[in-house]
Formats: structure tokens, C-alpha cells, sequence
């Protein structure tokens, strides 16, 4: 039985090698290390240490001599560092009549202290580098010493390894400083603070020897180690053999470790560590490793000797022969090249900081050529902040040093650790150096290549979707809470097969003769052309833009090839953009990239606030410019362009640029009012032709008709159309909401009056706030001297495919059952309506909708009977939510004696930041908003700086990790 006077990774590895043996292990463990892996894969675990310190208990001679009684050890394995290199350790063993897996106390005396084995190695004819004997308290003494040997030294740790007490000293002034700080450090780590001095190497290769030796005089070496790639003398990559030494320097550094450990005749597992000056080639004694190493694994991989196994062995008395099963010290071979790197929770980007804390996420890697050697590493473990931040050891073997390394880079990328950091990034960015790789690395490496550091962290993205599902899951998503869920046996949607290659549409023409071509052919069409809204103001109207791009995608092949007679398809712009990135964490430039792709043949068609692009507030002109070329290369055939407030100033940056790209532009005048109601006479005909006729000039090829509120009635539809048709002379493009039912009726008028083409919704997404239906248009019309020529067919599949993924929206649908003539009253646009009830909603105000209504209806006519279209109806419905909420009435609010608290978008409305609207602002609600300020007449863009794109591209990248935007 063995008890393993060790924690963590050494602690299993012993336990491993005990177990295949036969033999049974007994673990120790402090309180705070009661959730370590060692304590559970051991056949006993005993607590040590109460009252002790965390470390302190590990260190304890009488604890561990206590529990091995009790348990009934016969033997002592002390793993790597804490007591594996104190001899008082060894002694009380003897005194207890329990056998020491490890070198003799006399032993460990000579060569464990690295001021005695100097000796020793000098007496064996081994070379050393100069060097003091241990350092006394009188200082003058030490700055006299340091003085003989010379600048740069080395403060080393007489006992004890691992960098622990290491500090270099470049000049005398740093002398006393770090020798006191050396000492405390190696008084704290090894219970004992002497060290020494010693001339340093400038440019050194650390290289050690593993010695394996048996009571009986015999003794191998198991070649040597590279263990040059360190961070403050602490070890980072160990190789064996070492890649740069050719075979006389190989069998030179082995007889020299063989030297110094036949000269006292060394017992067990041992490692000489020598330095290589890479300038002459030379070896130089550091110190005896009385022990195990950390890297002994290496060793273990290109010999085949299990180095753990062959300790307790040679404990039992076994010779080296039976303890190695090599029968000669030439038996004893290299077989291909091993290396070793270790994962720890240090963060390399915050000066290796040890972080600690739970491991919510553990993956490990595994394949050919691939050794774990792991302690604490598993999910749910617990990292504290007492211990050494070691998670796992792997070796990676092959047959050559390159294969060696590619095998480790893969393995390391194949670890997922979540919870804590790691160092795996910056393991992996030292793996592909160019100096790590042609042997050129010095053990300062580390130290002077910054580059090293520069990676990016792993995105954890595996974890962030299983802890976003699980949420959801548990709590519900927080958008659809308390709403109404999807059926659950619902099926993924299937879309109609493409029924051929696309044809010539409406796309190719443009393409090919250019935008005006598209619009003599409109003027030229006798049947009425459609446009299908469903991938955005449809789904916007309906369900809250939250429609992925995913379900417009599938089914975009078959509208290429099934409906290549549509005039457009409205896919792009609006409030899609903004709910794209905001609530799908979806890219909108992919959507219409995608979409482009799978429609070739069929214009896409897109929504343009004007000067506010696809946001909510104006933008510079450069912005807006660039945002349509982006647009135009991207993919948008027609752009939709309109302003919220009618103000086609406000239009004409955006209206060039998109004339500049080539593409259709639509100047659009936004209807309002009835202009069949005297009452309302600000918005008569005279407005509406006199507003085409100024998007005329300003270059449109299209005159769009946006009624987004579904206002225009079909009697005024008849007479709006035909007016314009005469007076304005550009084709139409006509575009309105069913929200009252009559949005069918009000088409078919349009289309008697001459309109050209019209926007409709695919059958399962129209009506109520969406569009009139396509199908029941198309079906209306056919046979008659306007029939549209669309296969009625491939509407209805398309329209079942809307269908099966209109269900998976439950959760955001508007609850509008039926049309509802309410819409006179209030005059939200279609799109609105379900984002201000989901507001309303949001600010438990649902149950009072209709007072909502009624009190955005009396804002309208507050603010002087606006166009209400965004953002200018988000302004109008934000004052009256607040109006709602607060209880205020209009008569309130324009009284100069009731102090109000507008909302930031009424202020920024008043003060011209959208522009103007027809007739201006109510004096006196401007100058209550404004308190008196001036509002800004001129155009909101003409004063606003030019945006530097290549410097907010550069901070966005930077916020994103300098991921490319």
C-alpha cells in the first residue's frame, strides 16, 4: 500500500502506475483541496493538516506520517515538488519504518541542496558555472561575491526547483533587493531560503538528464530533455530528445549527468539539469532534481520505461535491469520525439494571473499520439487560489519533432475549457513561431518576444448558445414571455421545388439597359405589375420584423423560378435592418446577400428613410452615400426612398446616391389625411401632385405611393392615381396596408385608375396590418385587361410555405384577429401597430389599447396633422404612451401652466432634427417643447460633420476583437 504525500496531476499519475501494479494508494488532502480529483481516485483519502494552512498541511512531516500509520502504508511516494526534496522527510520514513519511493536522505543532502551538489559535481569532474557558496546575512560580504564572479548573476534556490526563488540580477544596485525577495520566496515555497549566486549565460539552452538508479549499484541514463522554452524560469514546453544536439552532444551531456550521479552512488529517480551556452557549445551543472519531474512524461514516451512504475520498483529492491525491463544501458533507446506542454488557468494576457473558480465546460483532447496527464479537470470542478494552477499535462508523440508539433497544435485546439482561462491561445501561438520551430529559442524566448501575447481569445461560442438554450429553456426567452407558444408538433417548413433554371425577369432588364429602361417598360405594361412585401413590411406589420433570414432564404430559389413575372421582391431596409442585429444577432448584409444569390432574375426591392438611412435619427451625408453603395453593390436593385415628413430636401442626398449607383430609385410621397374630407384640405390633391412633381425633378424614375397607414380609400385611391398619372407622368408604384379591410378594394380601384404597379403580400402574411392579399389580387384580376400573368399556382404553394412558418411566430403576433376601420381614427402605419402594441404591452399598458389609440390620434393633431411614417410615428406614439402612462390629457399638455417632461424624440422633432413637416409645427406645442430655443430650419444633414468610416471601421473592429469589418 502507498500513500502519496502529493496532490493534484503527480498525485493520479503515482496512483495510476500503484494501481496497475497491484497495489493499493492511499490520498491526503486538505480542507480547501476537498474537492480535488486525487482525493477520489485514490483507495483511501484521509484530511491532513487541521489548523494548517492550505499548503502548510502538505507540508507537514507528522500529518503525512500520521496517516500513513493509520492507513497501514508501506511506502511513501512524495511526487514533485512540496516534500519530495526534504531529506528530514526521507529520515522520518526510516524512523517509521516505511520505505521512501525516492533517493536516500544522504543523498538528497549532497545533491538536493544546489550549493552541495556544486560540490559534488566539481569532485566528479563535471564542469559548473562560477558561483558563490550560500548567501550569509552580512550584505557587504554578498556585494563582494557578486563582484568577484561578475554581472549578470543568477539568485538560485538551494533547495527546491520550479523557478521559485530564481531572480536575475543584472547590476549591483538591484543586488540586495532581489535577494531578500528570492529568500522569501524559497522560504515560502520550500520551508528553507538559502540560495546562491551564479554567473548567468546570456544566451543558454536548459538541458537535463534523466538518471534512473537501484540499491544495488546499478544505474541508466534515459537520455536527455529540452526543457529551454520557459517564463521566469518556470517551464513551459519540454522536449526529449533535444531536437538541436547531434549525437556527440548527446552522448556528452548524458555521461556527464551519468558522472555526477555514480559519484554518490544516486538511488531512484533523478534529474541533472544543465545550462548550454549556444554560443560555444558548451554544458554547465545547475542542479540535481532528487525527484520526478514534471516532464518526466516526455522521457517516458521515447524510451518506452515507465519512469513512475520503475521508482517503486527499485524502492521494492528490484535492480535496474527488472525496474527498467532493459536489460543494458544499451538496451535503453530513442524511438521517435516527444513534447510536452502544460494547460494551466493562467491568463497570458494579464502577466499569467492565475484565475480560479469553477470549470463550467471541460473537453479534452485525445487521437493518436496524444497523453493526458490531468488532476483537477473535469466540468464542475472547482479551481481555488491555493494551488498550482495546472489543469492538465499533455504529451504529444510522433515520429519527427515537426510531426511532434503539428500533433500538439491540434490537440491543444481540440481543448475547450470554460469557466476559467486558460493559457491554451498563447501555447499554440508559441507552437507556430518561427524561432520555436527552427531551435533557435534561448531560455529568455519567452521573455523577449512580445508577439507571443498576441492572439485572440477563444470566442466560447459553444458555451454562450448551450447557456443561452438552457436559459430560455428554464426561465423563457424574455421577448415571448407570457405569450403564446407554437404548437409543438410542428414541422420544419418545406418550400415548393424550383420548377426550372429562372428566366428573363425584371432584374435582367435592369442589368442590362438600366434603370430608365425599367421604368419606360413600366409605363409600357398594360397588366399590373406586383411586388411581393412578405420578407419585410408583411412580416414587419405582422410580426414584429422578427422573421429570420433563414426562412426567406429556402424559399428564394422558388421565386426565381416559379414567379419570375413578379416586378419586385421587397426583402431589405426598414425596421428590418435595426431588429436584424438587435433582437436576431443576425448580419442584415448576409440576408441580402443570400437573397441576391438565390433570386437572380427578380429585382430586390428595398425601404430608405431618406436622410435617416435605415435608423432613426439623420445621418451624415457621407453615411447615408455610403450606406447606398454598400446597398447597390450588396444586392438592392430598387430603392424605396421617402422621407418621414415629406420634406424631399430631406431626400436628395439619398436620391443621388442612388442615382450615382445605377439603380431604380423611387422617390415616394407618404400619404395621410383623406383628401376627400374638406375638413382635411392641408392634404388635398393640389399637395400630392405637387409633391410628385418635385421627386420628379429631383430625378426619380418611379413615383412611389405610400400609404402606409391603409388611409387611401378607393374612391380617393381613383382620383389620387389618376391625377398623378396626368400630371406627374412617372410610373406608380402604389403601396398601403389592409389594416381596415378595404385594402383589396382600394388595389383594384388603383389599378382601374391606371397605377402600374402595386405592393401585395403572400396570401397566409396579408391582410389586417400587413398588405392586401397577392393571391386575391392576382385571382381578381385575371382575365381582365390588367391581369398580372402570375401563375396562380405557384402563389398558392409559396403562400403554404408562409404558412408553416407564420406558425412559428405565435409568440409575436399583433392579436388583431379582423380588419378594424380603428385605423381612421388613429392613422399608425401598418408596421407600427405591432411594434406600439408590443410596447404597450411591455409597459402594462396593453388592456388600455384603445385609449393608446385614441390619445396617438390626439397627439397627430397636436403636433399639427403630420405624416406619420418612422420615425416620426415612433415619436408620435412614444408621447402618447407617455400621455397614457402618466395619465395626461392633450388639453394638459398644451396648457403652459402644466410643466411636461417630453421625451427625447419629441424634443429632437420639434427642434428639426427629422426636418419639417407641411405647414410647420404648432407654434405654441414648439415653443413649450423647445422652452423657447430656436428650431433648426435648413436641412438636419447639412450641418452634421462628416463621419471618418475608416476610423469608426477601426473601433468597431476593435470592439470586436480586430475581427475584419
Amino acid at each position: 500500500k502507498i500513500l502519496i504525500a502529493n496532490r493534484g496531476e503527480i498525485a493520479i499519475r503515482v496512483m495510476r502506475a500503484a494501481n496497475e501494479m497491484g497495489k493499493r494508494t492511499v490520498a491526503v488532502y486538505a480542507e480547501e483541496d476537498k474537492l480535488g480529483l486525487h482525493r477520489f481516485k485514490a483507495d483511501e483519502a484521509y484530511r491532513i493538516g487541521e489548523g494548517l494552512g492550505p499548503v502548510a498541511a502538505y507540508l507537514s512531516i507528522d500529518e503525512m506520517i500520521r496517516v500513513a500509520k493509520a492507513s497501514g502504508a508501506d511506502a511513501i511516494h512524495p511526487g514533485y515538488g512540496l516534500l519530495s526534496e526534504n531529506p528530514d522527510f526521507v529520515d522520518a520514513c526510516d524512523a517509521a519504518g516505511i520505505a521512501f519511493i525516492g533517493p536516500r536522505a544522504e543523498t538528497m543532502r549532497a545533491l538536493g541542496d544546489k550549493a552541495s551538489a556544486r560540490k559534488v559535481a566539481i569532485a566528479a569532474g563535471v564542469p559548473v558555472i562560477p558561483a558563490t557558496e550560500v548567501l550569509g546575512e552580512d550584505m557587504d560580504k554578498v556585494r563582494a561575491e557578486a563582484a568577484e564572479i561578475g554581472y549578470p548573476l543568477m539568485l538560485k534556490a538551494s533547495w527546491g526547483g520550479g523557478g521559485r526563488g530564481m531572480r536575475p540580477i543584472l547590476k549591483p544596485e538591484e543586488l540586495e533587493e532581489k535577494v531578500r525577495e528570492g529568500r522569501r520566496e524559497a522560504e515560502a515555497a520550500f520551508g528553507n531560503g538559502e540560495g546562491y549566486l551564479e554567473k548567468m549565460i546570456l544566451r543558454a539552452r536548459h538541458v537535463e538528464v534523466q538518471i534512473l538508479g537501484d540499491k544495488h549499484g546499478g544505474m541508466y541514463h534515459l537520455y536527455e530533455r529540452d526543457c529551454s522554452v520557459q517564463r521566469r524560469n518556470q517551464k513551459v514546453v519540454e522536449r526529449a530528445p533535444a531536437p538541436y544536439l547531434d549525437e556527440d552532444q548527446r552522448a556528452e551531456i548524458c555521461e556527464l549527468g551519468y558522472k555526477i550521479c555514480k559519484h554518490v552512488n544516486y538511488e531512484c529517480a533523478g534529474t541533472v539539469e544543465f545550462l548550454m551556452d549556444m554560443d560555444d557549445g558548451q554544458f554547465y551543472f545547475i542542479e540535481v532534481n532528487p525527484r520526478v519531474q514534471v516532464e518526466h512524461t516526455v522521457t517516458e514516451e521515447v524510451t518506452g520505461i515507465d519512469i513512475v512504475r520503475a521508482q517503486i520498483l527499485i524502492a521494492e529492491g528490484k535492480t535496474i535491469a527488472e525496474a527498467t525491463g532493459k536489460a543494458t544501458q544499451a538496451d535503453v533507446t530513442l524511438n521517435g520525439h516527444a513534447l510536452q506542454t502544460r494547460v494551466t488557468t493562467e491568463d497570458p494576457q494579464n502577466n499569467f494571473i492565475p484565475d480560479y473558480g469553477r470549470i463550467a465546460a471541460y473537453r479534452s483532447a485525445t487521437g493518436m499520439g496524444i497523453r493526458l496527464d490531468g488532476g483537477t479537470a473535469y466540468a464542475g470542478g472547482v479551481i481555488t487560489r491555493f494551488y498550482d494552477s495546472l489543469l492538465t499535462k499533455v504529451t504529444a508523440k510522433a515520429p519527427t519533432p515537426e510531426m511532434a508539433i503539428a500533433r500538439m497544435d491540434r490537440a491543444l485546439r481540440e481543448f475547450r475549457v470554460r469557466g476559467v482561462s486558460t493559457n491554451i491561445a498563447f501555447v499554440e501561438n508559441l507552437l507556430k513561431h518561427p524561432t520555436f520551430l527552427n531551435n533557435t529559442y534561448t531560455t529568455k524566448f519567452i521573455d523577449e518576444t512580445p508577439e507571443l501575447f498576441q492572439f485572440t481569445k477563444r470566442r466560447d461560442r459553444g458555451t454562450k448558445v448551450l447557456t443561452y438554450i438552457a436559459d430560455v429553456t428554464v426561465n423563457g426567452h424574455p421577448e415571448v414571455r407570457d405569450r403564446p407558444r407554437p404548437p409543438a408538433g410542428l414541422k420544419l417548413p418545406r418550400p415548393p421545388k424550383p420548377r426550372a433554371e429562372p428566366v428573363m425577369g425584371t432584374r435582367n432588364l435592369l442589368e442590362q439597359k438600366g434603370p430608365q429602361a425599367v421604368a419606360d417598360w413600366m409605363k409600357a405594361q398594360r397588366q399590373l405589375l406586383i411586388t411581393d412585401t412578405t420578407m419585410r413590411d408583411s412580416h414587419q406589420s405582422l410580426l414584429a420584423t422578427r422573421m429570420r433570414s433563414i426562412d426567406m432564404i429556402r424559399v428564394a430559389p422558388a421565386y426565381a423560378t416559379n414567379l419570375p413575372g413578379l416586378f419586385s421582391v421587397e426583402c431589405w431596409g426598414g425596421a428590418t435592418f435595426d431588429v436584424a442585429y438587435r433582437f436576431l444577432q443576425e448580419c442584415p448584409w448576409q440576408r441580402l446577400r443570400d437573397l441576391r444569390a438565390a433570386m437572380p432574375n427578380v429585382m430586390t426591392q428595398m425601404l430608405l428613410r431618406g436622410s435617416n438611412g435605415v435608423g432613426y435619427t439623420n445621418y451624415p451625408d457621407n453615411v447615408v452615400r455610403e450606406f447606398v453603395r454598400q446597398a447597390a453593390v450588396s444586392g438592392v436593385d430598387l430603392f424605396r426612398v421617402f422621407d418621414a415628413l415629406n420634406w424631399v430636401e430631406n431626400m436628395r442626398v439619398a436620391m443621388d446616391a442612388v442615382l450615382d449607383a445605377g439603380k431604380i430609385c423611387e422617390g415616394s410621397v407618404c400619404y395621410t389625411g383623406d383628401i376627400t374630407d374638406p375638413d382635411r384640405a392641408k392634404y388635398d390633391l393640389k399637395y400630392y401632385v405637387a409633391a410628385g412633381k418635385e421627386l420628379r425633378d429631383a430625378g426619380a424614375h418611379i413615383l412611389g405611393l405610400k400609404d402606409m397607414g391603409g388611409l387611401l380609400k378607393p374612391t380617393a385611391a381613383k382620383a389620387l392615381v389618376r391625377a398623378l398619372k396626368e400630371e406627374v407622368g412617372l410610373p406608380i408604384h402604389f403601396h398601403t396596408h389592409d389594416t381596415a379591410g378595404v385594402g383589396c378594394a382600394t388595389i383594384l380601384a388603383a389599378s382601374e385608375a391606371g397605377v402600374d404597379a402595386v405592393d401585395c403580400a403572400m396570401d397566409a402574411l396579408s391582410g389586417n396590418t400587413s398588405q392586401p392579399t397577392l393571391g386575391s389580387v392576382v385571382e381578381a384580376l385575371r382575365r381582365t385587361d390588367r391581369d398580372t400573368g402570375l401563375d396562380i399556382s405557384a402563389i398558392r404553394e409559396i403562400s403554404d410555405y408562409w404558412e408553416q412558418v407564420r406558425a412559428q411566430y405565435t409568440a409575436f403576433e399583433s392579436g388583431l384577429q379582423a380588419p378594424n376601420s380603428e385605423v381612421y381614427l388613429h392613422e399608425m402605419p401598418g408596421g407600427q401597430f405591432t411594434n406600439l402594441k408590443a410596447q404597450a404591452r411591455s409597459l402594462g399598458l396593453e388592456d388600455r389599447w384603445h385609449e393608446v389609440a385614441q390619445t396617438y390620434a390626439d397627439v397627430n393633431r397636436m403636433f399639427g396633422d403630420i405624416p406619420k411614417v418612422t420615425p416620426s410615428s415612433k415619436v408620435v406614439g412614444d408621447m402618447a404612451l407617455m400621455m397614457v402612462s402618466q395619465g395626461l390629457t392633450r388639453a394638459q399638455v398644451e396648457d403652459p401652466e402644466v410643466d411636461v417632461s417630453f421625451p427625447d424624440s419629441v424634443i429632437a422633432l420639434m427642434r428639426g432634427d427629422m426636418g419639417h413637416p407641411p405647414g410647420g409645427f404648432p407654434e405654441a406645442i414648439a415653443a413649450k417643447v423647445l422652452k423657447g430655443a430656436a428650431p433648426n430650419m435648413e436641412r438636419p444633414g447639412k450641418h452634421l460633420p462628416p463621419t471618418d468610416l475608416e476610423e469608426a471601421r477601426a473601433r468597431a473592429s476593435a470592439e470586436m476583437e480586430g475581427k475584419e469589418v
